[in-house]
C-alpha cells in the first residue's frame, strides 16, 4: 500500500470514529432520509440554510465506516458554503465515484473527501460513500436551495 493509500485509509478510519457533524440539532431548514437496502447503511441527514447558504449540516445514521465517514468528510465540505459551491462538490465526488479508480479527485472541490477515491474501484461500496451526497442533493431540493 502507498503511503497516499495509507493516509486516505486513515482519514476514512478517523472521521468513521469521530463523526464530524453528528447528532441532529432539532433547527434544521430540510432533512432527508435516505437509506441503501444493499448493505443496510441509513443517514439522515439535515442542512441549516441561512442567508442563501448552508450554515450548517447535521446527521445521524448508522452503516460502514465508509458511509458514515463520508457523512463526516460532507459535513466539514459543506459548511456555510454556497449552493453553488456545493453543487459543484456534488457532481465532483458523483464523477468520482463512477470513475471505477481512474480519477483521483480535485482536492481544491472536494477537500479531504478526496480520500475516498478508492471507493470507486469497488462497485458495491459506492453506493455507501453516495449516501450522505444524494442525501444532501434531496434535502437541499426540499429547502429550495
Amino acid at each position: 500500500m502507498s503511503d497516499l493509500q495509507s493516509l486516505y485509509q486513515q482519514v476514512i478510519l478517523d472521521h468513521a470514529r469521530e463523526k464530524h457533524g453528528f447528532g441532529l440539532t432539532g433547527d434544521e431548514t430540510s432533512s432527508s432520509h435516505q437509506y441503501n437496502p444493499t448493505c443496510g447503511d441509513e443517514v439522515t441527514l439535515g442542512v441549516h440554510v441561512s442567508q442563501g447558504r448552508i450554515a450548517s449540516l447535521s446527521w445521524e445514521g448508522h452503516g460502514c465506516s465508509i458511509s458514515t465517514a463520508s457523512a463526516s468528510l460532507l459535513s466539514d465540505l459543506v459548511h456555510d458554503a454556497d449552493p453553488a459551491t456545493v453543487s459543484a462538490a456534488v457532481a465532483s465526488f458523483r464523477e468520482l465515484m463512477q470513475s471505477k479508480g481512474a480519477q483521483e479527485g480535485d482536492e481544491e472541490v472536494l477537500g479531504d473527501a478526496v480520500a475516498l477515491a478508492g471507493v470507486s474501484r469497488y462497485i458495491t461500496r459506492i453506493k455507501c460513500a453516495m449516501l450522505p451526497w444524494v442525501a444532501l442533493e434531496d434535502a437541499l431540493a426540499r429547502s429550495g436551495l
